[in-house]
C-alpha cells in the first residue's frame, strides 16, 4: 500500500503541473503543484527510488503538456519526452543530497537554486535546449500577473513558484506536527505576503497604452498553407503558394504600409533559394513585381535559402567541388532586392541540430517545428534596420521562447519584435496557443511591440504590456493591419542587465556543490588518517 501511496504522490505532482499549464484556466494550481513531490522526498530514504518516482512526475508533465509534438514526429516526441524528463530529475536529486548533508534550510534553498540553474542552462544553446516548460512560462496566459518580468524575466516567475510551493509544504507539515502554532501563523503570513505583493506590483506596472496615431502601418499575413503540402514537390506548388501570399497581402496593404510580415519558410523550394541572386530567380519575379507597386514598403519574410562559401566552414556541405551553407532564414526585401538576411540561431534539437554525442541518431528525427536538418546558424544578434524606421528583432520558429536571446536584440537597438513561425506541423493542438502566449512575455520583458506572422495561426499584434490584438484563428487565411509608432526604445532593467536572478542562483548552485565536494573530501581524508 505504501508503494502505491508514493506512486500516487508522484503522479499527482505531474498532473497538477499539467493542469496549471497554458492554456488551462487553472493556473493557480502551479503554486501547490510541487507539494506532493516535496512530501514524497521526506517519505523515501533511497535516492534511487526518489529519482525514479521523480522521473514519473516529470514524464507525466512533459507528455501531458507537449504531447502535440507527436503529430509531427513520433521518434522526435519520444526522444524529447524521455530526455527532458530525465534532465528535470537532477535538480531534485541534488536537493535530496544537499538536504541530507546541510539540513532543511540549505536543502530547500538548494532546490530553488538547482532548479533555476537547470532552467538557465536549458535556455542556452547547448544542443538539447528545450525550455518550453520553463516554470515562469506558466503565466503567459495572465500577463497582468507578471508585469514585473520587465525586471526579472521568467526566472522571477520560477522563483515565485518554487518558494510558494516550499512555504505551502512547510505550512502543511507544521500543521500536521503542531496544529495552529505561532510558527504556523508566521508561515501563513509569510505565504500571504509572497502571494499578494507580486500581484500588487504587477497591477501598478500594468498601464493602459495610448492608441497609436502613426501614419505608417504594419501588415501581418497568415496564408494558411498546409506545411506538409508546402514541402511536397507538386508541380506548380511554389507558384501557387506565392500567389496566395501576395493576394492575401493585397487585402490590407496600402500606400502607408511600412512593413509586411510573411511567416517562416514562406519562400520555399525543395532545392532552396540562392541568397546571392534573388532578383534573378525566375520564380520570384511575381514577388518583386508586387513590391514594385509599393516602393516605400519593406517585406520581412521567411526563406529556405543557401549561400556558396569561398571555403569550407563548420556548417557547410560540399557539392560538385563547391561548399554551401543552408539556412532556415529570413530576408528583409523591397523592390530593389534584399537589404538584409537573418539565419535562425536557436535550432530545434533533433530536427535542425544535435550535440556531437548524439549525431549517431540523426536519421531517427523528422520535422516537429522547423523544416529539415543540416542548417547553419547565426551567432550574432544583429538588428535588421528597415527603411521606415523600424529596427527588427527577428525570431524564427520557436526562438521567441528564449527571453535572454530576444532581449539582446533590444539591447542592440531593436524597437520591434517580428516573429515568423510555422506552427502547422503540430496541427490544431495546444502547442500553437502556448507558443503565441509565450510571445506576450517577451513583450513585457522588453516593453516592445510584437508583430507575429504564423503560417496557420495564431497571427497577431502584441502590445508592450502583453495584450494580444487581432488574433487570427487557427486554420484561417487572413491579413491584419495596425498603425504602430516607431518606439523610443527605452530599455527595461531586464534588457539592460539580463537574467540576473538565474545567474545568482547558478552561482549559488556552484557554491553548494563545491561545499558538498569539499566536505566529502574532508571526510575521506579524515577517515584515511
Amino acid at each position: 500500500m505504501k508503494r502505491f501511496t508514493n506512486l500516487f504522490l508522484a503522479i499527482s505532482s505531474g498532473l497538477l503541473l499539467f493542469a496549471a499549464w497554458p492554456v488551462s484556466p487553472l493556473t493557480l494550481l502551479i503554486f501547490v503543484a510541487w507539494t506532493p513531490l516535496l512530501w514524497l522526498e521526506t517519505k523515501i530514504e533511497s535516492r534511487k527510488k526518489f529519482f525514479w518516482l521523480t522521473y514519473i512526475t516529470m514524464f507525466i508533465w512533459n507528455v501531458a503538456t507537449t504531447w502535440w509534438i507527436w503529430n509531427a514526429s513520433a521518434p522526435g516526441a519520444v526522444a524529447a519526452f524521455l530526455a527532458n524528463s530525465l534532465l528535470m530529475c537532477f535538480p531534485w536529486l541534488g536537493f535530496k543530497i544537499a538536504k541530507k548533508r546541510f539540513g532543511t534550510t540549505i536543502g530547500y534553498l538548494s532546490l530553488i537554486a538547482f532548479w533555476m540553474c537547470f532552467e538557465f542552462i536549458h535556455l542556452q544553446d547547448w544542443g538539447l535546449s528545450w525550455p518550453w516548460l520553463t516554470l515562469g512560462n506558466v503565466f503567459a496566459s495572465h500577463p497582468e500577473w507578471v508585469q514585473w518580468y520587465e525586471y526579472t524575466g521568467t526566472s522571477g516567475g520560477t522563483f515565485w513558484i518554487m518558494l510558494s510551493n516550499i512555504l505551502v509544504y512547510a505550512l502543511f507539515t507544521e500543521y500536521q506536527e503542531n496544529g495552529r502554532s505561532p510558527v504556523y501563523f508566521k508561515q501563513m503570513l509569510g505565504w500571504l505576503v509572497l502571494m499578494i505583493v507580486p500581484f500588487f506590483i504587477a497591477k501598478k506596472l500594468n498601464k493602459k497604452l495610448v492608441s497609436t496615431s502613426s501614419g505608417k502601418n504594419i501588415v501581418v499575413v497568415q496564408p494558411n498553407i498546409d506545411p506538409y503540402e508546402k514541402v511536397s514537390e507538386l508541380t506548380g506548388s511554389f507558384e501557387a503558394q506565392l500567389q496566395r501570399l501576395i493576394s492575401t497581402t493585397e487585402k490590407q496593404v496600402d500606400s502607408n504600409t511600412a512593413l509586411i510580415l510573411w511567416p517562416e519558410t514562406a519562400l520555399y523550394t525543395a532545392s532552396r533559394i540562392d541568397e546571392a541572386s534573388l532578383k534573378e530567380n525566375y520564380f520570384l519575379h511575381p514577388l518583386f513585381a508586387f513590391l514594385k507597386k509599393y516602393p516605400n514598403t519593406s517585406l520581412f519574410t521567411g526563406i529556405e535559402s543557401f549561400r556558396e562559401m569561398t571555403e569550407k566552414t563548420k556548417y557547410s556541405q560540399e557539392y560538385n567541388g563547391h561548399f554551401y551553407e543552408s539556412y532556415n532564414g529570413a530576408a528583409l526585401l523591397d523592390s530593389s532586392g534584399a537589404s538584409a538576411f537573418y539565419h535562425k540561431s536557436m535550432l530545434v534539437p533533433g530536427v535542425e541540430t544535435l550535440p556531437w554525442f548524439l549525431k549517431f541518431i540523426d536519421k531517427w528525427f523528422e520535422k516537429f517545428g522547423g523544416t529539415t536538418a543540416g542548417y547553419a546558424k547565426q551567432n550574432e544578434r544583429t538588428v535588421l534596420t528597415e527603411k521606415n524606421g523600424f529596427k527588427i528583432a527577428p525570431s524564427i520558429c520557436y526562438e521567441s521562447i528564449y527571453g535572454e536571446f530576444m532581449r539582446k536584440y533590444i539591447r542592440n537597438g531593436a524597437n520591434l519584435i517580428c516573429i515568423i513561425t510555422n506552427d502547422g506541423w503540430w496541427k490544431k493542438t495546444p502547442g500553437h496557443k502556448q507558443h503565441m502566449n509565450y510571445a506576450r512575455l517577451r513583450a513585457i520583458e522588453t516593453r516592445t511591440w510584437v508583430a507575429r506572422s504564423a503560417n496557420t495561426g495564431i497571427s497577431c499584434f502584441i502590445n508592450p504590456y502583453g495584450t494580444v490584438i487581432e488574433p487570427q484563428p487557427y486554420n484561417t487565411n487572413a491579413a491584419i493591419k495596425m498603425n504602430i509608432d516607431v518606439p523610443n526604445n527605452t530599455k527595461t532593467f531586464y534588457v539592460r542587465y539580463g537574467d540576473l536572478l538565474s545567474k545568482i542562483m547558478t552561482a549559488l548552485s556552484l557554491l553548494i556543490i563545491g561545499a558538498a565536494i569539499f566536505l566529502k573530501i574532508k571526510t575521506f581524508v579524515k577517515a584515511k588518517t
